[in-house]
């Protein structure tokens, strides 16, 4: 009996390490808008860099593969991986009951609230103080979503870039930008050329998930990507990235 017993362990730890090792070298496709700082974006050498580049590298490395970050515009970026043109959306995308029919979900990987920033010297108290007012955001992004079900009577002007609507914040042709809390903060503490001119004004409190997605018929993948995630954050790496990136 005993014999058996070490005989079984044996197939079970040979079998593991053969899953282990088919995983070695392997290459996964990555779309990622890479325009959402400090999460994804194109540093001056147009390569993509952020919490979320930095984190994928963490994770290859812990898995033995290759994340490949390609840089895809955020209006096509679900119909690609849809379509399996590439197997993951690496773009700050917020866990959604809408979207889970239809894709599945890593586990999550940060944790935002929507944040309003307005120039230093103005400011509100809840998003109906934006009546009137000219609010910029990101297109297809949730600012957008909550600015609009909010029913404020702001005029909302959306843009292919969060940058843009920033530029347009500090060049006073709008009077706030509605985004994602942590980049939010970027823009008004760390990003040159704007620190010192932005405050967040106003930030909700209903906190959104961000995680990677997929097709929903790669459930195997999702799966090694909760593994190297689950690694990176073991070995305390995953808290050094969001110090790095997120001042947290």
């Amino acid at each position: 009996m005993l014999r058996k017993i070490v005989l079984l362990a044996c197939l079970v730890l040979a079998l593991g390490l053969g899953q282990a090792q088919a995983q070695q070298g392997k290459v996964i496709s990555v779309a990622s808008d890479c325009m959402w700082p400090p999460m994804e974006f194109l540093d001056d050498n147009k390569k993509p860099t952020g919490f979320s580049v930095d984190l994928l590298a963490e994770m290859g490395k812990a898995l033995g593969v290759t994340f490949n970050i390609q840089n895809i515009a955020w209006d096509g970026i679900f119909a690609g991986v849809a379509a399996g043109k590439y197997d993951v959306v690496s773009s700050s995308v917020t866990i959604t009951e809408d979207r889970k029919k239809v894709y599945i979900f890593s586990e999550p990987i940060y944790e935002v609230t929507q944040s309003v920033v307005m120039p230093k010297g103005k400011s509100i108290s809840s998003l109906a103080d934006l009546k009137g007012k000219k609010v910029g955001g990101q297109i297809g992004t949730t600012g957008i979503f909550v600015i609009d079900k909010a029913k404020v009577g702001a005029q909302i002007k959306e843009y292919e870039d969060v940058g843009l609507a920033m530029e347009d914040l500090r060049n006073d042709r709008i009077d706030a930008v509605i985004c994602d809390s942590n980049v939010a903060s970027y823009y008004a503490n760390k990003k040159a050329g704007f620190e010192n001119l932005f405050h967040v004004a106003y930030s909700t409190t209903e906190v959104e998930k961000l995680a990677f997605c997929l097709n929903k018929k790669d459930g195997e993948l999702v799966k090694l990507l909760n593994e190297g995630l689950a690694k990176v954050k073991a070995s305390g790496k995953y808290n050094e990235l969001v110090k790095k990136w997120m001042g947290d």
